[in-house]
């Protein structure tokens, strides 16, 4: 009720195009016709998309270990996909975290509930970052899809101590280096055994790897991730 009020008195934009949608749509019809979610076969670690069928692993994954379990995104991280969570990200667009949680819920939701997930935990940003943008992406995120999966979203505890330089500049090698040390657990998460990761792009990993190794180091038995897009598997 409060979200049909909400859209009426502030209209959706297609987190594509960025239009203004009809009354009750999340998507314009043109971009929902391209819409292409990512399917099998797909990376049995990271999630990535498969060009070969016969494949479990991606190139990433053969030839590196994670510190979490296994993960799942939404769309490949390329075009409108890419230009949406940029605006998501960077323009303050952060009415599209309802559409991404809403479609991760839907399409990832037994996904996630095989895996007996107890709680959501967004990717911190550091203050100063989160200061200058004004809110965190991956929190918003999170906190519509805990809502909708009806699980708990335990904010701060796990915090970004250090202000890491953006891992877009930087190579694979530079990424692992980049956050050595930038987690830090805050709070007492013992009482969790199987945690969520969640943000809102992968590539290599090294943000979600040094985020669960932390929360590993804390107690916590397992850690998956969710995110909106990810690279190519090959």
């Amino acid at each position: 009720m409060i979200q049909n009020i909400i859209d009426l008195l502030y209209p959706r934009r297609c987190p594509f195009c960025d239009e203004i949608v009809d009354w009750g749509r999340m998507v314009c019809p043109a971009c929902e016709e391209r819409l292409v979610f990512i399917s099998e076969p797909v990376c049995k670690r990271c999630g990535k998309p498969l060009e070969e069928e016969t494949a479990e692993r991606c190139f990433d994954c053969m030839r590196k270990e994670h510190a979490y379990k296994a993960g799942t995104a939404l769309f490949v991280h390329q075009g409108a996909v890419r230009d949406s969570v940029y605006r998501f990200k960077y323009k303050n667009k952060r009415e599209y975290a309802y559409f991404y949680a809403r479609q991760t819920a839907k399409r990832r939701g037994e996904w996630i509930r095989r895996r007996g997930i107890e709680a959501i935990v967004p990717i911190p940003l550091h203050k100063n970052r989160q200061k200058e943008r004004g809110y965190n992406q991956a929190e918003l995120y999170a906190r519509f899809l805990g809502r909708l999966m009806g699980i708990p979203v335990v904010n701060h505890c796990l915090v970004r101590s250090v202000d890491t330089r953006p891992q877009k500049e930087l190579d694979d090698v530079q990424r692992k280096n980049n956050l050595k040390k930038a987690f830090k657990c805050k709070k007492n998460i013992v009482q969790f055994r199987y945690i969520l990761l969640v943000d809102d792009i992968y590539t290599t990993g090294s943000t979600v790897d040094a985020a669960a190794m932390v929360l590993k180091q804390a107690g916590v038995q397992e850690v998956f991730f969710a995110c909106i897009s990810i690279g190519m598997g090959f």
